[in-house]
């Protein structure tokens, strides 16, 4: 059992998903989530997933894969900054309202309200009394948006603390990631029984039955964001929408139109032709 509670020794001891057999189900499952996103336009429905746990479990990534192909007029991620002085006396579910779906969108939100019940409150962002009345009321929240008829899905990615340092040394190492990695991200190592305990107390008031935590082992990133997605395709009652029909124009002929010469006009270099 790993330290923040969970069990990880079944992840561990599975070998990784072979690259191959991993890009194939993720594009069938990618495939599935176009048809998705296609019934959800349909049927006027709205879908918020929940992206929630440590850092550097592997919702990022997890979240690019599922909005790859997905058309971002329908699907779009809600990745919110910290609160401004003004929203900071708005409350506290406010500023997440109005990222909801209208009807036919789907929000992927890469942390959500349940920053509150980690960050904010491990790290001394929210008074005990502020904290105290979110695990009161997000129960409620929830049961309005889903009495909305909103759908609602909820994943914790579950990381063991040897993986997740592994991943922040990575970080460290590579400019292209480096900008993953702050201050509070370091700081998180040296808090991971305070997290611990924050996500266990977090669960207690809102794992309910209307709206779960639904947890993914992320130590495998490939097996993770297969898992989840997997999941979140059947626990939606979506079905496949036919397609409009289409037909591709003949182009019609030329009215005399002369193209602008080359040269009166500014090209990007081809550095291309350097390589």
């Amino acid at each position: 059992m790993a330290k923040d509670g969970t069990k990880t020794k079944d992840a561990k001891t599975k070998a990784r998903v072979p690259r191959a057999a991993y890009e194939a189900e993720l594009l069938r499952l990618q495939t599935e989530l176009v048809k998705l996103q296609e019934w959800v336009r349909a049927e006027n429905a709205r879908l918020v997933v929940v992206f929630e746990g440590r850092d550097a479990a592997g919702k990022g990534g997890t979240i690019k894969r599922v909005a790859e192909h997905l058309n971002p007029r329908v699907a779009r991620i809600a990745a919110l900054p910290k609160p401004t002085e003004r929203q900071r006396t708005q409350w506290y579910f406010q500023r997440y309202v109005e990222h909801l779906p209208a009807a036919g969108e789907i929000v992927l939100f890469d942390r959500s309200w349940y920053n509150r019940a980690g960050v904010e409150h491990v790290m001394g962002f929210c008074t005990k009394q502020e904290y105290q009345l979110f695990l009161r009321q997000c129960p409620v929240f929830e049961r309005m948006l889903i009495d909305d008829g909103i759908l609602l899905r909820k994943y914790w990615f579950s990381v063991s603390d040897t993986e997740q340092q592994a991943r922040f040394r990575k970080r460290l190492d590579d400019p292209l990631r480096r900008w993953k990695l702050s201050p509070m991200d370091l700081e998180s190592l040296s808090r991971w029984e305070a997290y611990s305990r924050a996500k266990d107390e977090m669960m207690v008031h809102t794992d309910l039955p209307e709206s779960p935590w639904n947890i993914v082992e992320s130590d495998d990133k490939r097996r993770a964001r297969l898992n989840m997605i997997a999941h979140l395709l059947d626990s939606v009652p979506y079905h496949d929408v036919p397609p409009q029909v289409l037909e591709l124009p003949e182009r019609p002929e030329s009215t005399g139109y002369l193209r602008t010469p080359r040269e009166l006009q500014n090209y990007v270099p081809d550095h291309a032709a350097s390589l």
